[in-house]
Formats: structure tokens, sequence, C-alpha cells
């Protein structure tokens, strides 16, 4: 009896040692008698541009986030950090980059200074649609080459949401003509800014958060933020007067996920799905939410509030588009990849361009005509 106690022992001890040595998996027995493993749990952060929990914008890092854990039955999980509490909010692409942190919330554009053919990924004024956009990125070869400049940063990249056409911004002084434009401090990002510096105007890049206050303050004179579901929650009407449409500079703003990659390559195959699957998802809900939210916001904002919406008058916009055409066209440098992008994006809208004159472009404007 005691030999056969020993030999028990030296059984376990030897099954015990097998599993340490093994992939770090303990094996268990589900109630169909089948051997499952169970495995390692990942625990991350995701900074983010935006202000926590912002209605929109702010709420698609979370919802990645309770997409993830759900869909990996708690395997990854993510916690979400608004802008500042961490990094600052333009602070996002670096944290990731160095791999201070393994995600990040944000877009493109913001990081102009760092990588400015990146801005292609947001939006460029006059150019794709939030439905463009997806087309390009998801069929178009534009996820692909996003994918490959990114790697040169250690990043990982997919599309995160879109709020589609956005408000062309907020003025306290009326615009009938470009020399209205010369000389306003505006808060506005990305091409658009460049656009607006070379109208006369000067563009300043500031953080969602710090609009309110700026526009409170004269800081700024003018701003242009989303539309108006997220205008609202920041209570721009109560430091601006006129609400001008339409929104030349952002046509389909598309946000981004940014991942560390050796974070991502960490990941099982199954978790790289279920977060890349989770960032499109997201990516398309966001476009519903605010299809569905402006209309309702924008009547509280002009009955209630007493809003002034204006058109930017035509000949304004005109100038803007060539303007808007000379700065897109001097974006890439000699770089082979950039050169790359830029005419991926070029070629794509002007095939997209064609064929919607025909369908989106011929079937709006039907219904509005026979209403």
């Amino acid at each position: 009896m005691k030999m056969e106690f020993i030999s028990k022992g030296l059984f376990l001890a030897f099954l015990g040692l097998l599993t340490a040595c093994g992939d770090g998996q303990v094996k268990s027995k589900n109630d169909g008698g089948v051997v499952a493993q169970e495995q390692q749990t990942f625990r991350w952060r995701m900074v983010t541009t935006w202000p926590k929990n912002l209605p929109g914008l702010g709420i698609a890092p979370e919802l990645i986030a309770e997409r993830v854990e759900k869909m990996s039955a708690g395997r990854l999980k993510i916690t979400v950090f608004g802008a500042n509490e961490i990094v600052p909010a333009l602070g996002v692409f670096d944290a990731v980059s160095l791999g201070n942190v393994e995600m990040g919330h944000g877009a493109a554009y913001y990081w102009k200074g760092k990588v400015p053919i990146a801005q292609l990924f947001t939006t460029v004024p006059f150019g794709l649609t939030a439905q463009e956009m997806n087309a390009w990125l998801y069929q178009g070869g534009g996820l692909e080459l996003w994918e490959e400049l990114y790697a040169r940063y250690d990043l990982v990249p997919t599309p995160a949401g879109n709020t589609g056409v956005q408000m062309a911004g907020w003025f306290n002084k009326e615009l009938n003509s470009m020399d209205d434009l010369r000389g306003i401090k505006m808060r506005i990002p990305g091409l658009g800014g460049e656009v607006f510096q070379r109208a006369g105007g000067t563009a300043i890049t500031l953080p969602g958060g710090e609009i309110y206050t700026s526009l409170q303050t004269g800081v700024i004179d003018a701003t242009e933020w989303v539309g108006p579901y997220n205008d609202l929650a920041f209570g721009l009407h109560q430091v601006a007067k006129y609400y001008y449409y339409p929104g030349w500079q952002e046509p389909g703003p598309t946000l981004e996920m940014i991942i560390n990659k050796q974070a991502f390559d960490s990941l099982p195959k199954d978790l790289q799905e279920i977060v890349r699957i989770s960032s499109r998802a997201t990516n398309e809900d966001m476009l519903a939410l605010y299809t569905a939210k402006n209309n309702s916001a924008l009547e509280e904002l002009v009955n209630v509030h007493q809003v002034e919406v204006r058109k930017i008058p035509e000949d304004v916009l005109r100038e803007l588009k060539k303007i808007s055409d000379e700065v897109v066209s001097e974006l890439p440098t000699e770089d082979p990849l950039e050169r790359k992008i830029y005419e991926s994006y070029i070629n794509f809208k002007a095939g997209v361009e064609n064929y919607h004159e025909i369908s989106e472009r011929a079937y709006i404007n039907t219904r509005s005509e026979l209403e």
C-alpha cells in the first residue's frame, strides 16, 4: 500500500510537471466530457482623443471594449480612458506607437505633423462621403495601404467610426464672401485647416474638450466640431450665433482604432479577429447613430435655441474647392508608398463619383424634386 501511494504521488507530480512545461493553459472537462482549455486572459488599456463618454465619439471606444470582452468570453478585457486621463488628447498616437498603452481611438488627421499622408484616411475636403470611404477602405484597397503605412510606426489601424457629412461650423459673424474668412481664428483640423489657412484665416487644432471655453473666451472666433448631435451636447449654440453648412471640410470623417503591433501580434488569431470585427461593427453603428440623431438635435437647436442655420455662399464654396484641390495635390512626397496611397484615393474617388451621379445623387435630387 505504501508503494502504491508513492507511485500515485509520483504520477500526479509528473502530470503537474507536464502542465508547467506546457503552454500555460489549464485543462478541464466541460459538461459534455470534452477536454477544453482555459486560455490566457489579456488586460489592455485604450486611450482616446475624446472626453470620457462623449455621445457618439466617446461612446464608440466603450462599445468596442464591451464587444471584445463579450465575444472573447472575457479573455480580452479593455479599460478605456478619456482624453487627459493618461495621455493628452493629441498624444494618443505616440502613446500607442511606443507601447505605453495597447490601443487608442481618435482620427488620423490629428497626427498630420507626424504622418501628413495619413489625413487621407480620415477625410478630405470635398472628398469621399462615409459610404464611399467605407467602400475604399474595405473593398478598394485603402485599408491595406493604411496598414502598410502605420506598420512603420508599429501600429495596426482599423476603421472605428464615422459621423457622416458634418456641418461647416459655428461663426459669430456672417459669411457673405471670401473676405469674411480673412483674419478669423477657427478651430479646424486636418486638410480643411490647411485650406482655411490659405483662404486667409488662421487654422487652430484643438481637442474637443477645449472648444467651448476657447470660443467663449475669444481664443478662437469660429469652430467646426461634428454636427447637431455633438454640437448641441457641447452647448456651442451658447457661444456662437450662426451655424453654417455644408461640411465641405469633412464629408465622411473616418475615426480610427490603433493597436500597438507587438501587443496585437501577441494575441491568438481568434482574438485578433474579434478586435477587428468589434471595430468594424462600431464603425457602422456610429454612422447609423448620427444619421438618426442629427435631425432631432438640429430641430432643437433651431426651434428651442433659435440658432440661425445658414448655407455658405456658392462662390465661397467654389473658391474653397479650388484651394482644396491644390492642397490635396501637394500632399504626397516622393515616398513611393505615399504616392500609392494618394493615387488609390484619387482614382477611387473618380470612379465612385461617376457612378453616384446616376445613383445616390440622382435619386436624392429626384426625391426632393417630387416632394
